[in-house]
């Protein structure tokens, strides 16, 4: 195991697997089969679903990633230590072989059984959940877990790396072109190169070359969209449609959530989110999404993730969603929360970097690829001073870009506070790029002072981009009424003379569109304050509203 993975593994270990209590200990025990485990049986592999949730009584379990490589150990459980990650919570495959080291008891408690008792136990439930995650953290940081083999050049090999990124699926990428270990492993596996990209799970399952749809399934993720009607459906798995998914199944209502690409949404890619009301220490976008997700399931909700929504339409005094992959969702509310994204920058050949050097995310994996590189960050609003300050602990250099002189104009203070004190990182006022340059990879960026004109070249690496954003409002077509930037409106903003379909009999709700019983919610809204705050105030606020709806004359909640 290299260095960088042996740092990684020491920094996160502590919280990752925690003791349990004599209480929480008896508890598991109460509701499970105590067993003998002999040495070198091995209690679930790499891409099993697991049925049953393990405590050591006595001995210990190896957690290993690749049961081919000598010494390749990810974590050592010990007595009164627990084996699983979110995966056991979610329904998805687990990542890592666990086999028994060292002889001794186990408790085996059955997964339904072990949700019900979190349930109950919010002790427990608090330890299992904090371990969890940050078992996921670390495997991230890691890189272990799924391997993706593949050339950089390949469109498809940088599509599953970003499917995988964004969704926080903990993956290393062996780049086909440079990676000794790629030929090795293709010649263990027996697949040509010409049969890249190929994602490995555990030691012999090879997908060749899937659809981010396939692999989707493969892991696990909730594909339910069948023929029932729902109570709502959720456009968009940001703060937004997380929040409406909680408040929303925790009320009863039928809900279902569908996303193109991940849950978490623009938030999902934020290292560290320090303001947020409940979390002194921070917390990433990624790990409060993924706490959102469990939350949601707990109460019914389901996801469709990847699941693209391309249209909308009246539908037997509901809607009906079409999704990309041909497939119909009919509901009896919508709330539309597909977020906004970044602007891309309106220089030559970026689309060629994309492919290999400019990001829109700042997450551990992206970290990844930024040890000891001059960088640079471009944007003015909390999300770049997040990522300059995140990436600063990788990078040797952090140049923060910012088009206008003042860096507390759009940034929360306590980010300006810690980038002045910060020796990696330099502010570059009045500066825009204008121009990328290198061969295969970025080397430089040109760029411009607004101000005098003049032009210089700066070394860079790699290259991350938060500068506006667009509305995610393309599939709505005509059918929603959009302010002059694309954003929905709602509320007193939708124009009273407009031609919505059927009566409405009562006044427009405060986050209802100009289509009755569809609402939006978060930074998708026009008027919205664009803070993870508003966004999950908003989506309960949603809520709220379209059971309001779903109470007029001629309508009734739907429970499929």
């Amino acid at each position: 195991m290299s260095d960088g993975r042996k740092d990684a593994r020491g920094a996160a270990d502590g919280g990752a697997f925690p003791s349990l209590s004599d209480e929480q200990f008896a508890s598991l025990t109460a509701r499970g089969d105590t067993r003998q485990a002999r040495a070198g049986e091995v209690l679930y592999d790499a891409g099993d679903t697991a049925r049953e949730f393990f405590a050591v009584s006595s001995g210990r379990v190896a957690l290993v990633e690749d049961p081919g490589v000598e010494d390749d150990v990810i974590a050592r459980v010990g007595p009164r230590q627990f084996l699983g990650e979110t995966s056991l919570l979610t329904g998805q495959p687990a990542l890592l072989r666990a086999v028994v080291e060292e002889a001794g008891e186990l408790v085996a408690v059955p997964v339904e059984a072990l949700r019900q008792l979190v349930t109950e136990d919010t002790s427990l439930g608090d330890l299992l959940l904090r371990a969890f995650l940050a078992r996921r953290s670390l495997l991230i940081g890691l890189g272990a877990g799924l391997r993706i083999i593949g050339s950089r050049f390949s469109p498809d090999t940088r599509r599953l790396h970003r499917f995988t990124a964004r969704n926080r699926l903990p993956h290393r990428w062996i780049d086909l072109d440079r990676d000794e270990e790629a030929e090795m492993l293709l010649q263990r596996l027996a697949i040509s190169p010409e049969e890249t990209p190929v994602v490995i799970l555990g030691d012999h399952r090879v997908l060749r070359n899937p659809s981010n749809r396939e692999l989707a399934r493969i892991l696990g993720f909730e594909d339910d969209t069948g023929g029932s009607r729902w109570d709502m459906i959720v456009v968009g798995a940001g703060p937004a449609g997380l929040a409406t998914a909680v408040y929303g199944a925790s009320e009863g209502l039928s809900t279902i959530v569908v996303d193109a690409v991940a849950t978490g949404g623009q938030a999902g890619t934020s290292s560290r989110i320090e303001n947020y009301l409940g979390f002194p220490a921070g917390i990433s976008g990624g790990e409060l999404a993924d706490r959102a997700v469990i939350q949601a399931e707990k109460f019914g909700a389901r996801f469709a993730v990847p699941g693209e929504a391309t249209k909308v339409t009246a539908d037997d005094g509901g809607y009906a969603v079409q999704l990309d992959d041909g497939a119909t969702l009919h509901g009896h509310t919508i709330v539309i929360a597909t977020g906004a994204r970044y602007r891309r920058l309106p220089v030559p050949r970026l689309e060629e970097f994309e492919e290999t050097s400019v990001f829109y995310a700042a997450t551990l994996v992206e970290a990844q690829v930024c040890r000891r590189a001059e960088i640079a960050v471009v944007g003015g609003g909390n999300s770049a001073g997040q990522a300059a300050l995140f990436l600063s602990s990788q990078a040797s250099h952090v140049r923060l870009l910012v088009r206008h002189d003042d860096l507390a104009r759009d940034m929360s203070r306590y980010l300006v506070d810690r980038i002045e004190r910060s020796p990696t990182i330099e502010v570059l006022p009045h500066t825009e790029v204008r121009a990328l340059h290198g061969g295969g990879e970025l080397e430089t960026i040109e760029v411009e002072d607004n101000h005098t004109g003049e032009r210089r070249e700066l070394p860079a690496r790699r290259l991350f981009v938060f500068i506006g954003a667009e509305p995610h409002t393309q599939w709505l077509g005509d059918e929603v009424a959009l302010d002059d930037h694309g954003f929905v409106l709602t509320g007193a903003a939708v124009s009273d003379g407009m031609t919505v379909p059927g009566a409405l009999p009562r006044p427009r709700l405060v986050l209802e569109t100009s289509l009755p019983g569809v609402f939006a919610a978060g930074d998708v809204r026009s008027g919205s304050i664009k803070r993870v705050a508003s966004a999950v105030g908003e989506g309960s606020m949603a809520v709220r509203l379209a059971y309001e709806h779903l109470q007029s004359p001629g309508r009734g909640l739907a429970h499929p």
